[in-house]
């Protein structure tokens, strides 16, 4: 490598270390990945000429200029998606739609609970995302179960059923929204081969922490109320939650007939919803009801910039890498090193994925490894696949290896020793038990 692309590569191990390091160091992730972002290429800028062929000298400004766009173009419909998925998932919640799933996990067993909670998260993860999966899971556990032993328990089966959900469905995490959004997956393909995987990684911790609960709750489960969702009879909660909910998994189906961009189906079920809510509201206002900060315009303000921006900065930090490439390189070193075999390099990059956050992971290998026309590498190709098995499901043995994970540490104060103690070996075992059925499905099966 020359001296640029070797400072291109320290600035980001840097950035990335101060990210990783967020805890220590105070500093916002966001804010370190846009600086991590503007360095790289900043540095790049110092000699283009090097890393780009076949143009004039006067037309190399040009050319990088393009070349920025044409990335920042391709993480854009991925920033977009999740903000409007974000703004979605806003409206249902604060509008009462989520109120249902109080009442759905209703029960006096601790076990029966334990598996209504997994499953409940599971499915509710493929459609949201965990983060909020898991604040909504959250807030149910709450109002169900007293015992602050017995919730951590309930809670970290939240973590883990939630980073499984998402694995298998092209909208339910980040990462396999990254997949999706670049034509490497496809929705029909990673549901079909992705979903048991991901049921057996779920099932297994299941099965494993229901042996530490015993007996029933100690509490009653009749404090379920609607509070915040006054404002909207129930029907109309409904119809907020059905349009929500169900638009979020129409968005696969909207992309199959049209060819559209999977952003474009977001922002077509957020503005169905938005004007469905508007219309709600326009009552409201003739009653001079209140809740009208529960609006869509005011909700918008809810939205998580600071993750947006995050993503936007490793991404683009990434792409840099991409450009000078690093990435290539750093492919055909764990090509060599594992003979090829995929479910090494992606076992191992799930293992990581549990220590530093899985964007930048799976971006990197994006650009690593160039799509194929057939193949491990083509669309729906065994690298993947697993790729988005492994980067969602190794989030969850360690407490900060996803946003489920950190979600639930500060809401319900699990601590890391804890959980690396009591769960870490047992999500583990549920990892490596989803990679063998992805194995035997793909040996035997399909």
């Amino acid at each position: 490598m020359s001296v640029l692309t070797i400072a291109i590569v320290i600035a980001f191990i840097l950035g990335y270390a101060c990210i990783a390091l967020e805890g220590v160091t105070k500093v916002n992730k966001a804010a370190v990945a846009l600086l991590m972002f503007v360095v790289c290429w900043t540095i790049y800028m110092i000699n283009p000429g090097q890393y780009i062929t076949g143009v004039e000298p006067d037309q190399i400004n040009n050319a990088v200029n393009d070349i920025i766009e044409r990335h920042l173009g391709s993480t854009s419909t991925t920033l977009f998606f999740l903000m409007g998925a974000m703004t979605i998932v806003e409206i249902v919640d604060q509008n009462g739609g989520f109120n249902f799933v109080r009442e759905t996990m209703k029960t006096k067993s601790k076990r029966t609970l334990l598996w209504r909670i997994a499953f409940m998260t599971f499915i509710l993860s493929a459609i949201l995302d965990n983060m909020t999966t898991t604040i909504v899971m959250v807030m149910v556990l709450r109002k169900l179960v007293q015992e602050h032993t017995d919730r951590i328990i309930y809670a970290a089966l939240v973590i883990i059923a939630a980073n499984s959900g998402g694995a298998f469905s092209p909208i339910g995490d980040v990462t396999t929204i990254m997949l999706w959004n670049r034509n490497l997956i496809s929705a029909a393909g990673v549901i079909k081969e992705v979903l048991l995987p991901s049921i057996v990684s779920m099932v297994i911790p299941a099965l494993i922490l229901q042996t530490q609960l015993k007996g029933e709750l100690t509490t009653p489960d009749t404090s379920i109320t609607n509070k915040g969702a006054e404002d909207f009879t129930s029907k109309q909660r409904k119809t907020i939650f059905f349009l929500g909910v169900g638009g979020l998994c129409f968005v696969p189906i909207f992309r199959y007939l049209t060819n559209l961009p999977p952003f474009v189906g977001i922002l077509l079920i957020l503005s169905v919803l938005w004007v469905t809510t508007e219309l709600f509201y326009h009552h409201l206002q003739k009653d001079e009801k209140g809740g009208m900060n529960k609006r869509v315009t005011n909700l918008l303000t809810h939205i998580d910039l600071s993750t947006i921006l995050f993503f936007l900065g490793i991404l683009m930090a990434v792409s840099c890498l991409e450009e000078v490439g690093v990435l290539t390189t750093a492919g055909q070193w764990l090509n060599d090193v594992s003979h090829g075999n995929h479910y090494i390099v992606t076992g191992v990059i799930g293992v990581i994925s549990s220590i530093v956050d899985n964007v930048p992971l799976v971006a990197g290998c994006m650009g690593m490894y160039p799509l194929q026309v057939a193949g491990d590498f083509a669309i729906d190709g065994i690298f993947w696949q697993l790729l988005a098995y492994c980067a969602g499901v190794g989030g969850s043995m360690l407490i900060i290896g996803s946003a489920a994970g950190v979600i639930a540490m500060g809401l319900e104060k699990i601590s890391f020793g804890w959980y690396m103690k009591h769960i870490t070996w047992i999500a583990f075992v549920g990892y490596i038990g989803g990679i063998f059925t992805y194995y035997l499905l793909k040996t035997f099966v399909y």
